[in-house]
């Protein structure tokens, strides 16, 4: 198959639709507007124009960023459309995170393996908290 990939933000219903078809429930489209609106980078990937996969990056753009929305469509799972999301934002991160900034996440349960392979690091409670995080 052929897919493209795209460094804009979907449009809102596209966004929307795709995160009810994993499941995280439904968002309303002004607010998800606003979101995609104050992201700092986005990914899309497409199959004919269809939206199947996305993830975003948000943030200060100095000290903190955060990953946000990776998701891929249950029909398009398996194929390594999450890698290549995730290619794109770490190819964005080291492009513009400096030495010091933070790089966090919140990850799917049972996702957490997905990020240990680009070097997140679970955050059991001791000693940084909860959550992951990469430090760069």
């Amino acid at each position: 198959m052929t897919y493209q990939i795209n460094h804009t933000a979907p449009l809102a219903s596209e966004f929307v639709l795709l995160r009810e078809k994993v499941g995280w429930g439904a968002t309303d489209e002004i607010l998800a507007q606003t979101g995609l609106n104050n992201s700092l980078f986005h990914v899309t990937i497409r199959h004919k124009d269809i939206l199947i996969a996305m993830g975003r990056v948000l943030g200060d753009g100095g000290l903190f960023y955060y990953i946000q929305d990776v998701v891929v469509a249950p029909d398009y799972q398996g194929e390594g459309l999450g890698h290549a999301v995730m290619y794109e934002i770490e190819r964005f991160l080291c492009a513009n995170a400096k030495a010091g900034a933070t790089v966090a996440l919140l990850s799917a349960k049972g996702k957490e393996a997905f990020y240990e392979q680009y070097d997140y690091i679970l955050r059991t409670g001791e000693p940084l908290g909860l959550g992951m995080s990469k430090f760069i």
